[in-house]
């Protein structure tokens, strides 16, 4: 157990899965089922690049450091950006050891293409608030990289938008302290989830996926003593 379990802290990325189905997010940030899909595998690939934390790149008036750890004790949230970029600006903060002030814009890296719904800039919002938090500032805005068209997009930070950041944390702790995974209403989304084969969407609203399991091995055992 790390120190951020140690204190219920969630993680950020989780706030993406909980935007796209919150019985998805408590399979894999409360029960610890996961399963890859070709979208999973592509996505860790692309990660990959962006998680290079070895080193500090400079380019002009602008740094970029790769895979920062950020948390945020007012949402009780831990994890990483792919890449924060600290552009020099007389408004910004200091840093150790650099000369001058620079602001932080996170960035974070997706396999696909922009999406419809908030669930991408919403992880984006999280990982503002954290920067925030730890540096003592304002961040309007931040970026997403799309892989699937090799450009990205901006991101404002919208009083609706932390709004809705906030919210969802209250709602997975309360989830999450309870250790309650919410059913779900079957819907086309469900075959893009790599979680399909564990969720059991077509029996979630009958029974737990816990309740499921035990009956069929039941009726496995059965079906041996007739055998």
């Amino acid at each position: 157990m790390n120190k951020w379990e140690d204190v219920d802290f969630l993680d950020i990325a989780g706030i993406q899965h909980f935007s796209f189905c919150r019985r998805q997010w408590a399979l894999i940030h409360i029960e610890k089922e996961w399963e890859d899909n070709d979208l999973t595998v592509l996505g860790s690939i692309v990660h990959e690049h962006a998680h290079d934390g070895s080193f500090t790149e400079k380019r002009g008036d602008i740094l970029i450091t790769r895979s920062l750890e950020v948390h945020s004790y007012a949402l009780k949230a831990h994890g990483f950006c792919d890449v924060v970029e600290f552009h020099k600006d007389k408004q910004g903060v200091k840093l150790f050891n650099r000369e001058g002030t620079w602001k932080p814009y996170p960035v974070e890296y997706k396999k696909g293409k922009p999406k419809t719904t908030e669930m991408d800039r919403l992880q984006l919002c999280t990982q503002a608030i954290a920067l925030e938090e730890m540096f003592d500032c304002n961040i309007d805005k931040g970026y997403l990289f799309y892989h699937e068209i090799a450009r990205r997009e901006e991101v404002e930070f919208s009083e609706a938008l932390r709004k809705q950041v906030e919210s969802a944390f209250q709602e997975m702790h309360a989830y999450y302290e309870k250790s309650y995974t919410p059913k779900v209403k079957p819907s086309a989304k469900c075959k893009r989830c790599s979680l399909q084969n564990i969720c059991l969407p077509e029996i979630a609203n009958k029974e737990s996926v816990n309740t499921y399991i035990k009956r069929k091995l039941h009726e496995e055992a059965e079906d041996e003593k007739i055998k």
